[in-house]
């Protein structure tokens, strides 16, 4: 019987451990390296620490994915969202967890505007994705005709609607029966077209607006609910709801990635197919080469999610095929401080459709965020493209440029031309919660019973917002851990 020396039963014992840890160790893939893919493998640390192995891959040969810092005008400039939703205890927390604390920059409280009736007119206090509370400061913005205002005053009287709200309303079929065209027109389509890049009388107000929706199913007058909501709710806490990270949101990304140092990214690698085993998913890269997983988290668009899993789950794909989305583009300006004739009061305006302009939103960065706060330049960040406006799809960005500037002196009255530009132009860049979208996703959930470890977040689902991005990736992490300790358990027990 041939013996075995101790120190070499002990290194062998070592490295039948390291095996089996490695082996028995959860093996998952997240596809899609933006603040979805990047959040959910953070959290899924934090829950399982050494219980997972994770591959990330990305199919752009960076992370971020609509989180972009470019270098503009002497400054680090977002050119895809540019805050976070802090009063989300989420977000709060990840930045604390990250080390942030001391990056965080609130912006300056001096109040949005929408560029209505030919002219720059502050959003009144009190309103609700758009709708009013208060009916004083509505008049006096001007916003509105006086006749528009007085429409909106009838909502106090009108009787309750006969017919009950559908099942899933329009923004469009719950504001203007009560308050009239003009306050949906010039208020609430702008306002939250800003925030979707669609249009209000096509989106699903229990998916977009669910405080609207309950408010509107629940009372007979919007403006006597909201009067009653504002005067009960809570006082709200000190600062800006929404902040930003010195240096741009690209230190999240930064923070992220350096917390998965240890793990296997994959920059430049698209997936492209995904199929179920005995043992759980093969994921195809483009480059040929595939990865074994147990559980699969697919951050990536509706789109391409059908892309990947069509062939596994027809019934997936068409419910998530449904999801419409919009080519949308950031343009950053930068123009000589001379050039803007008057201090710029404010953190930018939005546009209603209704004018017929081709920019969506502007931003006036320099004057929003202070630490992009310059002496000699003015920053603004225009928003380009909304559901049903492609006029500007197939401009060169010479063109583009003139038509946003032409707008910019018309709302501003600038005087010169810019001296630096940047377009980012973000193809497919925003799904749309049309009417159904709630409906939708109970039959992808429903098609996901038949592909256990299938998991999905992003933006295309639960919330646009990089908040609800989070959010939603912290439900998915939770989920997997919950998994896992259940087959733990089973394991254990068998």
């Amino acid at each position: 019987m041939t013996r075995i020396a101790p120190g070499c039963r002990l290194r062998w014992l070592a490295r039948q451990l390291e095996e089996y840890t490695v082996h028995s160790r959860q093996r998952i893939v997240i596809i899609g390296g933006g603040i979805s893919g990047l959040t959910s493998a953070h959290y899924l640390h934090r829950r399982l620490a050494d219980e997972v192995q994770i591959t990330l891959v990305e199919g752009s040969p960076r992370l971020g994915g609509k989180i972009a810092s470019v270098p503009f005008g002497g400054h680090s400039v977002d050119v895809g969202p540019d805050a976070l939703m802090v009063r989300s205890p989420a977000v709060a927390t990840l930045i604390e967890d990250l080390g942030l604390g001391d990056l965080v920059v609130a912006p300056n409280a001096s109040g949005a505007r929408i560029w209505s009736r030919g002219k720059l007119r502050r959003l009144p206090a009190g309103t609700l994705f758009g709708v009013p509370d208060r009916l004083l400061p509505l008049l006096r913005s001007g916003l509105l005709s006086p006749a528009g205002v007085a429409r909106a005053a009838l909502d106090i009287v009108l009787p309750r609607r006969r017919r009950p709200q559908p099942a899933d309303p329009t923004i469009a079929e719950l504001v203007r029966p009560r308050m009239g065209a003009e306050v949906f027109d010039r208020l609430v389509d702008p306002l939250l077209g800003g925030v979707h890049a669609g249009r209000a009388d096509e989106l699903s107000a229990l998916s977009t607006a669910p405080d609207m929706a309950s408010l509107a199913r629940d009372n007979r007058s919007l403006y006597l609910a909201l009067g009653k909501r504002r005067r009960s709710a809570p006082p709200q806490t000190a600062g800006s709801p929404l902040v930003t990270l010195r240096g741009g949101l690209a230190t999240l990304i930064d923070a992220l990635a350096a917390r998965l140092a240890g793990d296997d990214i994959r920059l430049g690698s698209p997936a492209s197919l995904l199929t179920r085993t005995a043992s759980g998913y093969t994921v195809l890269l483009a480059d040929g080469t595939s990865i074994e997983a147990d559980a699969v988290v697919l951050a990536t668009s509706a789109a391409v999610t059908v892309g990947l899993l069509g062939a596994e789950s027809p019934a997936l794909a068409v419910s998530l095929a449904e999801i419409p989305y919009v080519d949308v583009a950031t343009v950053c300006l930068a123009y000589p401080s001379a050039a803007v004739p008057t201090d710029l009061d404010g953190t930018g305006f939005l546009v209603p459709p209704i004018e017929g302009r081709l920019v969506v939103g502007c931003t006036w960065s320099s004057a929003k965020w202070p630490h992009l706060a310059d002496d000699d330049l003015v920053l603004i960040r225009c928003m380009v493209g909304r559901r049903g406006d492609a006029r500007w799809l197939d401009l060169d960005d010479d063109t583009l440029v003139g038509r946003v500037h032409g707008e910019l002196v018309e709302a501003m009255g600038l005087t010169q031309e810019p001296i630096d530009r940047h377009i980012e132009r973000w193809p497919q860049g925003m799904p749309q919660y049309v009417v159904g979208h709630q409906a939708r996703l109970d039959a992808a959930a429903t098609a996901l019973l038949a592909l256990p470890g299938i998991h999905l977040t992003g933006s295309s689902y639960r919330g646009v917002g990089l908040a609800s991005c989070i959010v939603d990736a912290e439900r998915t992490a939770d989920a997997i851990a919950a998994l896992t300790a259940d087959r733990s358990v089973t394991e254990v027990a068998s």
